[in-house]
């Protein structure tokens, strides 16, 4: 089970509150088998999943150390000493040296969603102590706990990004043209000029008839479609146009990368796991010519002046 914000908790496989007692819990893990169970013609991924659930919260020790558990860096916020603000002049950046220039804030528009939506749900007046508390993460509806796992997937691919060097430049939350629009990164190496989407539904997803599909994600939901229009926007603000758009996600979201090939004037489609991000980001697609520095500097200079932020 996926330790995502995004992912379904063990409470919510089990069809429970967060609050019901143990033997409310034993019944419902116990129903759950009874319709679940192969031998009865039950669907054997969600016996397996309340399996796992049970582990989880199924004795009192273990639902304890669960509850307790925070998600990983679910409260941190990006370090401002790797970022240039999005109130830094134009050009400027905080760290140099062998790291990548970065500019922007990674996941800062989704963390301010997350945020926005919680203490709406939680209702006007209510004052919310800490909202990274990992029992009111739980305990809210998944679509808010969403924007928490994006922001920090944003975040993870922001750090990676980091830690490519000095040939690399990279824009984080960057406005798209279109009216709340962003592309999550853009970055320019010496392989290309890719944006890149950071995403995580807390569930694996494959890919069918050129779209993400998955358990996790609603049967409306067109997420490459989405990103495709953004980076289209984006590319045509700018008057530059991407090497590939890349989907960065979760390791055990998928197994291997889901290629959507370009055709005309749209770009490849990678979906990769974050993992291999690094490697696509540095050596680019296959076959591939790659850009010289002179070209490389230009086009950062154009990007430098034209780029625009979410949260500007």
């Amino acid at each position: 089970m996926s330790e995502s914000p995004a992912a379904a908790s063990p409470y919510e496989v089990l069809g429970v509150s967060p609050t019901a007692s143990d033997d409310e819990l034993r019944r419902a893990y116990r129903g759950l088998l009874r319709r679940t169970h192969p031998d009865v013609g039950g669907d054997a991924a969600a016996f397996h999943r309340g399996q796992v659930a049970w582990e989880r919260v199924g004795t009192p020790d273990a639902r304890a150390a669960y509850d307790r558990m925070r998600y990983p860096d679910s409260g941190a916020e990006p370090e401002s000493t790797v970022y240039a603000s999005s109130a830094a002049p134009r050009g400027q950046a905080t760290r140099t040296g062998l790291r990548a220039r970065m500019y922007g804030h990674p996941g800062g528009l989704a963390r301010q969603r997350y945020l926005d939506l919680l203490r709406e749900w939680a209702g006007r007046g209510t004052s919310i102590d800490d909202p990274y508390a990992p029992a009111l993460i739980r305990s809210a509806p998944r679509e808010i706990r969403h924007f928490l796992a994006k922001a920090l997937a944003e975040e993870s691919t922001a750090q990676l990004v980091s830690a490519l060097g000095i040939g690399f430049t990279a824009w984080h939350d960057v406005a798209a043209g279109l009216s709340g629009a962003k592309v999550d990164h853009v970055v320019l190496g010496p392989a290309g000029l890719f944006a890149v989407l950071s995403e995580d539904w807390g569930g694996p997803v494959q890919l069918r008839r050129g779209e993400l599909v998955g358990d996790a994600l609603g049967p409306g939901d067109t997420p490459i479609q989405d990103f495709e229009a953004a980076a289209r926007a984006l590319s045509k603000q700018l008057r530059v146009k991407f090497t590939a758009l890349v989907v960065a996600l979760p390791d055990d979201a998928l197994a291997d990368p889901l290629i959507v090939p370009g055709r005309g004037r749209r770009p490849t489609v990678v979906t990769v796991p974050r993992s291999r991000l690094i490697g696509l980001l540095r050596e680019g697609l296959p076959g591939m010519e790659r850009g010289s520095f002179e070209k490389v500097f230009e086009l950062r200079s154009r990007l430098q002046d034209g780029i625009r932020f979410s949260v500007d």
